[in-house]
């Protein structure tokens, strides 16, 4: 329990010439409901970028599972006699390897692979170990499967081992479940040949047999949880720039991320290049792809929101000032519409009557996902967008009326650009329009009345992906954190313009990131959420039903506040408070509407009563340093939410508030009867 904030808590006055005297006032309306609050307001953006799929997300351990690199013995070392093949038993993965014997009596044939920047085990975890294999040659043989840990001392270094025996000439699947009887941080696999029979070997795979709700092609649980625990209205997927790729050929191709995971082929990331942080060795497997998308959207609550290619290649990456193979045109426009048009299908379809559905049905969903949005390109601007969205968007309103559809005001958040494509957005009549921005603590602040004036007719907003990247402090951090909570104030206050909202990124790698900040971040045994993470958790959980009016007075140039009703808790009302300034604040709330004694369960994040890092220098301004602190993965606790409950006495409540926090205030009733609403 955190002491301070208990203190804070416990320090409300009910009496109203006290709360008169105070700093800040805040004056909410119980009696008069305003906007509905979208449920899918307060959402998360996947992206596979910092390698937050392959090597995050995805349970799978394996890089280059079935060989398809472009080197395809990258991320494995070999020993004795390993030859690539390429008339495997996948089209669309066709590379095996072939382990024959050396023919050197103490010379071992065999494959390692250490994973995705390393691979870590968990002691007394079951891991989960297939490969296809087959004995050319016909007849039986031995495989040998072993994990070890590379930093043992010991003269065998194997942590656990089996054997597989494999039998005839064609292709069968193999599967063994390893325990390692302790953690291991530097871990690898092996697969050795033992005796002098060729054995030919594809997709290897290793999962921990611990995923989330246990599925084979699963996800990491640790991190799949994070965002359950966010409770996340909507989830936007795959990206991002990933959709588009860097060339159109390189695009996300949602078909080729379903069916059976042997036989999804590689695709070429957009991330794994930039002159700044390059990794040569990230790619996309498609083990994460659309049916694990929508499975998961279905487990945690969250209306999953996919986001598909409009046969525009990345601008960033592309002479855009001509037309080009950059850009789809004709009939090859065409072949991307009937991708979204399978892409509904497969989500919605009949299996008896649609071939995409009953693939869908094939791989364990028969019933339907209910798919109810569609984005339509990422970041696009110019001339050629808004008449190929146009293209889309007339066979799938004519063939799905329901189906809402999400446009682009293109990567920025103001300028030419931004006013053109609202306008063609505007024309073209989408639902919802996408918008980004990645700025500053200014733009943030001042960004709270962004939506205020906004135009209450027309297509609503969709704030995509935005993060505060502070002022020459491109990392997370508590400050920049903090000013994202003031912003979402003003999404909260204006919902009726704003139905949905997502912070980006979302996952990185703490030795393969490529941007930052980020909302949570890993390596391959542990994870931690930023102080960002948990502003982001406090608005979901306490999103409310309907917006109510708020008035601030008094000292409130740095505070920030928003307020709400929830009608499915017995129409409880929630205050969100943001106190941006250096100086702890006297606050009166006045609730209109409500008498009596209420429980108010109150909940805070803030920075200064937390427990110092190790090795910080703080010195002379030691405000500014802890505001330049977050959680890290050692000390993962730093900079969390407390939450205490006392009874109050309605309708005003005085409560002090810290300096730089951020403060949730929830009004629930302590007897029925005394339902305000």
């Amino acid at each position: 329990m955190n002491f301070q904030i208990l203190f804070y808590t416990l320090c409300f006055i009910a009496c109203f010439t006290q709360a008169e005297a105070q700093n800040v006032v805040l004056e909410i309306n119980t009696n008069k409901k305003g906007a509905e609050i979208a449920p899918t307001m307060y959402g998360v953006f996947f992206e596979d970028i910092n390698y937050g799929a392959d090597g995050g997300l995805y349970g799978e351990l394996i890089k280059n599972r079935s060989f398809e690199y472009p080197q395809p013995l990258m991320g494995w070392n070999t020993i004795g006699d390993v030859v690539v093949k390429d008339d495997g038993p996948f089209n669309r993965c066709p590379h095996y390897v072939r382990l024959s014997y050396s023919g050197k009596r103490d010379m071992a044939t065999g494959i390692e692979n250490r994973g995705f920047l390393g691979m870590s085990l968990l002691g007394g975890e079951q891991y989960r170990f297939t490969v296809w294999a087959r004995v050319p040659e016909d007849g039986e043989a031995q495989l040998n499967i072993g994990l070890r840990d590379l930093d043992s001392q010991e003269e065998n270094f194997t942590s656990c081992e089996t054997d597989i025996n494999v039998c005839g000439s064609e292709w069968s699947k193999y599967t063994v479940v390893l325990t390692t009887p302790y953690t291991i941080k530097k871990a690898s696999l092996t697969v050795f040949l033992k005796g002098t029979v060729p054995v030919d070997v594809e997709h290897i795979s290793l999962f921990p047999v611990n995923t989330w709700h246990g599925h084979e092609n699963g996800l990491r649980k640790d991190l799949a949880q994070h965002l359950a625990n966010l409770k996340p209205g909507v989830m936007r997927f795959p990206g991002g720039c990933i959709v588009e790729g860097a060339t159109l050929d390189t695009r996300y191709n949602w078909k080729h991320s379903i069916g059976t995971v042997e036989n999804r082929p590689l695709n070429e990331t957009r991330w794994n290049y930039g002159k700044e942080r390059t990794h040569f060795d990230y790619y996309q497997s498609y083990g994460l792809g659309f049916f694990e998308f929508f499975q998961f959207c279905e487990e945690i609550g969250a209306e999953p929101l996919p986001v598909i290619s409009c046969g525009m290649a990345c601008q960033f990456n592309n002479d855009i000032t001509k037309k080009g193979s950059w850009l789809a045109q004709g009939d090859s426009l065409k072949e991307f519409i009937q991708d979204a048009i399978d892409l509904i299908e497969f989500c919605n379809g009949d299996p008896e009557k649609n071939e995409w559905a009953k693939i869908r049905a094939e791989m364990g969903h028969p019933t339907p996902f209910n798919l109810k949005y569609l984005g339509i390109g990422n970041e696009q601007w110019g001339e050629w967008y808004a008449p190929m969205l146009k293209a889309f968007m007339e066979p799938i309103r004519k063939l799905y009326p329901q189906i809402k559809i999400i446009g682009s005001s293109g990567p920025w958040p103001d300028g030419k650009e931004y006013d053109d494509l609202w306008a063609e957005m505007r024309r073209v009549g989408v639902d919802l329009v996408d918008e980004h921005f990645y700025k500053d603590e200014e733009f943030f602040l001042s960004g709270v009345n962004r939506y205020d004036n906004f135009p209450r007719k027309g297509p609503k907003v969709f704030a995509g992906e935005y993060a505060c990247h502070g002022t020459g402090k491109k990392w997370n951090r508590y400050y920049s954190a903090i000013c994202e909570a003031a912003f979402m104030t003003g999404l909260e206050r204006n919902a009726d313009v704003v139905r949905m909202a997502t912070y980006a990124p979302l996952f990185a790698h703490i030795d393969g990131w490529q941007w930052r900040p980020d909302m949570i971040w890993f390596d391959n045994l542990r994870s931690v959420c930023t102080s960002s993470y948990y502003v982001q958790q406090l608005f979901s959980t306490n999103r409310g039903t309907h917006v109510l009016p708020i008035k601030v007075t008094g000292n409130s140039e740095k505070i920030y506040a928003s307020a709400v009703a929830d009608k499915d808790d017995n129409d409880a009302v929630i205050v969100k408070m943001v106190n941006t300034g250096e100086k702890d604040t006297q606050t009166s709330i006045k609730l209109k509407g409500m008498s009596g004694e209420y429980t108010m369960i109150t909940t805070m994040l803030s920075v200064f009563d937390s427990i110092p890092l190790e090795n910080v220098n703080y010195g002379a301004d030691k405000v500014h340093s802890l505001l330049d602190c977050d959680n890290s993965l050692d000390n993962p606790m730093r900079i969390i939410p407390d939450t205490v409950e006392t009874k109050v006495i309605c309708p005003h409540v005085t409560i002090k508030i810290p300096a730089h926090s951020v403060a949730i205030f929830s009004f629930k009733v302590t007897d029925l009867s005394l339902i305000h609403i």
